[in-house]
This record gives C-alpha cells, sequence and structure tokens, in this order.
C-alpha cells in the first residue's frame, strides 16, 4: 500500500491516562539528539502519561558536572539505577528485594542501540549508579520499528516494566503500554508494515541487504543469528 494511505495525524488522547499517573519513582530519559527528529518516537507518550516533575528528558551526547549540575547530583545518589544490560547488570526485581535503599530515581538512554552504547560508555557519570537490567520474556510491541533482536524493548516499554516493578503495580505498565498499542494499530491501519527483528530476518534469511564485509559487523550477524546477547 501507498505511504500516501499513511494517517497525516493521529490523536491518542482517548488511549492516554485522564491524569497522569500517580507515581513515586523519578525518570530520567537521556535522549540522543538523533532521537527527536524521528516521527514515530515512544518517549512524547511516556512524558504524557507521567507527571512532569517525576519524567525529565534530557538530550545530547555528553553529559558532565559542568553541563549538567543537577543529572550529576542524581546520578551521585545512592537511590539511583540506571537502566542498561549487560554483564555488570543485575536483574531490578532481585535488586531491590535486596537493596538497603529502596530506588528513588531510574535512568534509560533513548537511541538506537549503538547510540546508547556510545552514551553509557562515553559518560562517566552513567557508571555511578547501580546498573540494572530487565529479567522478562515479553516481545516488543513496537512492531513498527526494527529492533535488533526479539527481546529489545522500547523507551516506553522499558520504562512501562521497571515503573511496574518499582512501583509494585503492574497496572502501570498497562496503562503506559495502551498508547503504543493504539499507535501501532493506526499506522498499521494506514499501510505501514509489521517489521521484524534483525535476529528473525537473518534466522529466516530475510535479511534484505548484503552480509558486511567488516569482521567486527559481521561477528555482530553472526552473534544475532545464534540468539547471544550482543
Amino acid at each position: 500500500m501507498s505511504g500516501t494511505y499513511r494517517p497525516q495525524k493521529v490523536c491518542l488522547c482517548p488511549f492516554l491516562p485522564v491524569y497522569p499517573l500517580h507515581v513515586s519513582t523519578h525518570l530520567y530519559i537521556i535522549q540522543h539528539p538523533a532521537e527527536e527528529n524521528k516521527v514515530l518516537r515512544t518517549v512524547p507518550l511516556l512524558t504524557a502519561c507521567l507527571p512532569q516533575d517525576k519524567c525529565k528528558v534530557k538530550i545530547g551526547r555528553r553529559f558532565s558536572e559542568e553541563r549538567d549540575p543537577e543529572l550529576s547530583t542524581v546520578c551521585r545518589k545512592s537511590g539511583t539505577l540506571i537502566l542498561y544490560p549487560g554483564d555488570e547488570a543485575a536483574n531490578l526485581e532481585e535488586f531491590i528485594l535486596d537493596s538497603p535503599i529502596y530506588p528513588s530515581t531510574i535512568i534509560i538512554i533513548d537511541g538506537t542501540w549503538s547510540q546508547a552504547k556510545d552514551i553509557f560508555y562515553k559518560n562517566s557519570l552513567f557508571r555511578l549508579p547501580k546498573q540494572v537490567q530487565l529479567k522478562t520474556s515479553i516481545s516488543s510491541q513496537y512492531v513498527i520499528r526494527t529492533q535488533p533482536t526479539n527481546r529489545c524493548l522500547s523507551t516506553l516499554e522499558c520504562a512501562a516494566v521497571a515503573l511496574s516493578i518499582l512501583e509494585k503495580n503492574s497496572a502501570i505498565q498497562e496503562t503506559l503500554l495502551r498508547p503504543l498499542q493504539a499507535l501501532c494499530s493506526f499506522q498499521l491501519q494506514h499501510g505501514a508494515q509489521i517489521r521484524h527483528s534483525k535476529e528473525h530476518l537473518l534466522k529466516n534469511g530475510l535479511y534484505p541487504k548484503p552480509m558486511p564485509k567488516n569482521k567486527r559487523k559481521l561477528r555482530k550477524m553472526e552473534l544475532l543469528m545464534n540468539s547471544v546477547k550482543i
């Protein structure tokens, strides 16, 4: 179907909560500048669902004590977590069971996986908070954008799962995902195609591009095909 059939404007207000969700957790979204210009973003949906004082978006690639004293203070607090998967990350649900201080703030990086990696490793501030990850088997519902693997979640989905855990309220996850489901549904009804993950495409011989000649990139493709966490 031609792109001309895609909706020019879509109002998602009926799918947003009537009032911002009551949460005690502070959420900081660190957004790569390239995400700001993308049309089908999930962060605006997230900010529309939460109180302004509980959800802050900071745009940039590099952050320091001099450039952002507020963020620096947040990163140094013992109650702050950063959501970024890896060998050093504790599973969020297990961490809060053993933590002597209950987390009050969580930081999430918004961008492609390579952009998020660049932000995380090139900003020493983001290695001050405790690093956590989500232990979840859910597949992303953000089917109109390609993800690296079937288990990769959008920023809104990460926030929805993390907040439901920290707030001990599964209804938060359902409420935050509702506008995302509506967005994807509208787009699919008007000509958008379901975007399978790179992992799915590679495993099923559907990847549309030539395999990279660069050895490092080729190795990443092989890891995806074998379901290895990258």
